[in-house]
């Protein structure tokens, strides 16, 4: 029997304001309505998923730009009959190395320093030259408009920019005022359902579309950045930005309970999923109850191992010195497993728990795409390029600076990378994309909504609606308040450290699975998001 046989289209064991959408030719899901009325606008103009998907990244820079922008990277997988995945983050500039770090034990957050190339422009283009239908111009026409004419900020979204006005405002110099007077006009956030607009922001994207993206790597756009970079102390250069390449990986997979379950490779960290997935294999975990201490514990154990070692060999694939077959070697996942006991193995921080990041889906009969981009903490480096909406991104900061790192910073790398797509097949079947954001939440969310499908049978928006679980540091474990008090109290018991905190820490995703003739369409009620089909 089909995963998707197996769950109730009509159960909601969660609280939740929203149900599942279904619809037979053509579905999108993001995380700002907004933002998936321009997918369905490409689809109503004749576009394909692709399009739709494209679309939406693109107004996503401008209706959420809390935790994307045009100066960010973006990484894919899209099926077509085959998986095909997209690395589109950016490198170091070559000018960044150990030796300008001199007295630094650490990449600072803001600024400058951890400035890389973005990406996302690329992969825009690069996903429209393979698959796009409609003219590459058109996929901007929703963004260009909402930039233009403002949009009302919706209440997440004011939500997390309030948030912000603590990290950004308090900056100093002058890198950062055009960043502050587009994002804080008048020294504060935009309130729920104020108009927010930029012309600045329209008319870059104009720029981009009118010259296929050429003029953010090579043209006008370039020079702004690399010119305002060596005006105020940065390292971006037009040769960074030139050399720029997007590319096309394997997406890596593990089978689940049936499932298949892929992520992109290295530099991402979407193979901790894999990994402890590969732990829990070796358990039965339908015979506890879903709302259950011993359920949770497990997961949390299972993710805490596969942290470890992604934080320790994860890094840009080139210089890794452990390859993902070995990491996902079903015996070594047995081995693993074999730690985890029934109290909590104390573990040191696993890699990077900031957020900043958009995950979107789209699909019709033909294409399916899984799609993510972020600036990465929020706003990202707190730097926007004057007069062009440019907001860049701070991935540097997921470099390590340990001597013989495999993630150790160097010129021309690709950091560590948070942001992972993920999909799911069945034998040769497509079921679906599917994605959870939020820094290190990224991996514990796909695991736990791989959980709730396979192993509680739960439907797309459930899986979603569920209680999280968030592991920190150490046995540092956040949980959302609406998890059971036994849970609680089995946690601690286990030696677990429990803190109680805000829906807001805890990912904000969206899925589209196939099911028998239908699509089946979810999104996140953490988030503002919505899901359409058709």
């Amino acid at each position: 029997m089909s995963l998707t046989e197996k769950f109730s289209l009509t159960q909601y064991p969660y609280p939740s304001q929203r149900q599942i959408v279904l619809g037979n030719q053509r579905a999108v899901a993001t995380s700002q309505p907004l933002a998936t009325l321009a997918g369905m606008e490409m689809f109503w103009a004749g576009g394909n998923a692709v399009d739709a998907a494209l679309a939406m990244a693109i107004a996503l820079t401008i209706v959420e730009p809390t935790s994307n922008g045009i100066g960010g990277d973006a990484f894919a997988l899209v099926w077509d009959g085959k998986l095909h995945g997209l690395n589109a983050s950016g490198c170091s500039p070559q000018n960044l190395t150990l030796a300008t770090l001199a007295g630094r034990n650490r990449l600072p957050k803001w600024g400058w320093l951890p400035v890389t190339v973005p990406g996302a422009v690329s992969a825009w283009r690069t996903l429209w030259s393979r698959w796009g239908k409609l003219p590459f111009e058109q996929l901007f026409a929703p963004a260009i408009r909402y930039a233009e004419s403002g949009f009302p900020v919706s209440p997440v979204t004011a939500a997390a920019w309030q948030r912000m006005e603590k990290i950004y405002l308090p900056l100093q110099g002058r890198e950062f005022q055009a960043f502050q007077e587009v994002f804080f006009p008048g020294n504060r956030s935009p309130k729920v359902g104020e108009i927010w607009r930029s012309q600045a922001h329209a008319e870059t994207l104009k720029a981009i579309a009118s010259t296929g993206g050429e003029s953010f790597y090579q043209g006008k756009l370039a020079a702004q950045i690399a010119q305002f970079a060596a005006d105020t102390g940065g390292l971006l250069t037009t040769a960074d930005l030139a050399q720029h390449q997007p590319i096309w990986v394997e997406p890596i997979a593990t089978n689940y309970r049936g499932l298949t379950v892929w992520e992109l490779p290295p530099n991402t960290q979407g193979i901790a999923t894999l990994m402890a997935l590969n732990i829990l294999e070796n358990y039965d975990l339908s015979q506890y109850p879903r709302d259950s201490a011993e359920s949770y514990h497990l997961q949390i154990e299972a993710m805490k191992l596969a942290f470890a070692d992604v934080h320790r060999y994860v890094a840009d694939a080139r210089f890794m010195d452990r390859s993902t077959v070995e990491l996902l070697d079903r015996n070594y996942g047995r081995s693993r497993q074999q730690l985890i006991g029934d109290t909590a193995i104390p573990l040191a921080q696993p890699g990077l728990p900031q957020g900043g990041t958009v995950y979107l889906t789209a699909a019709d009969s033909d294409l399916m795409v899984s799609f993510i981009q972020s600036n990465y903490m929020g706003f990202g480096s707190g730097i926007l390029v004057p007069g062009t909406g440019i907001a860049l991104q701070n991935r540097a900061v997921g470099f390590s600076l340990e001597s013989g790192h495999p993630n150790q910073l160097a010129p021309g790398k690709r950091p560590f990378h948070t942001i992972i797509p993920g999909f799911l097949t069945e034998g040769d079947r497509p079921l679906g994309a599917f994605g959870v954001m939020g820094g290190a939440m990224q991996p514990q969310g796909h695991l736990q909504v791989i959980v709730n499908l396979a192993d509680y049978h739960l439907n797309p928006q459930a899986a979603l609606d569920a209680p999280r679980w968030q592991f920190i540091a150490d046995n540092q474990i956040w949980l959302e308040p609406t998890v059971a008090p036994g849970i609680i109290q089995g946690l601690a018991n286990r030696g677990h450290q429990i803190q109680i905190s805000s829906p807001t820490e805890f990912g904000k995703g969206q899925i589209i699975l196939r099911h028998q003739g239908a699509l089946i369409a979810a999104s996140e009620p953490r988030a503002d998001g919505l899901a359409l089909a058709q």
